[in-house]
């Protein structure tokens, strides 16, 4: 068994001034599901921080760097990628190399807005990506009770933690 860590984190972008790459207004995107809010989260992608902490959790696990180094952000082609699609290109990577997945366990840090109603959404997105069902993810949504910058309502954490067996354990 292997276990990797991931982490990441987007500031919201300011209100009106939201863009997205295509110049429309910047969607909140979590795990593969766009969440009704006033903002949208900052990036080069589509800033779905969810997606982004869970592929580098499970590069870690699998020992192939991160997402920065399989999508650096100076590459054009990444601009305003879908993140649930480069999150399947580096499961791929994570299958070639020999691994298989067993789990994810994810928590979004957040004041606002509020995640719980959109929780089975995600785990079914980032588990089709993953090509498990949606038993193999767990996502928690939680606040910073106030405090530092995710308690002013300035961007969203997200922590992950993905669990690999090597094919044939």
């Amino acid at each position: 068994m292997r276990v990797g860590i991931g982490y990441d984190s987007h500031a919201f972008a300011p209100k009106g001034k939201a863009k997205g790459p295509k110049g429309k207004a910047r969607k909140l995107i979590l795990g593969g599901v766009e969440i009704p809010h006033d903002r949208g989260l900052t990036g080069y992608s589509d800033a779905d921080a969810v997606a982004h902490a869970v592929t580098d959790a499970l590069l870690g696990a699998a020992g192939l760097g991160d997402i920065g180094r399989m999508f650096p952000n100076d590459d054009p082609r990444w601009k305003g990628a879908n993140s649930i699609h480069l999150l399947n290109q580096a499961f791929l990577k994570v299958v070639e190399a020999g691994f298989q997945f067993v789990h994810a366990d994810v928590t979004i840090i957040a004041e606002q807005p509020v995640l719980a109603p959109h929780v089975d959404a995600m785990e079914a997105r980032i588990a089709e990506a993953l090509l498990a069902g949606p038993a193999h993810v767990s996502i928690k949504a939680k606040t910073n009770e106030g405090m530092g910058w995710i308690g002013r309502g300035e961007g969203i954490a997200v922590l992950a933690v993905a669990t690999l067996a090597q094919h044939g354990d």
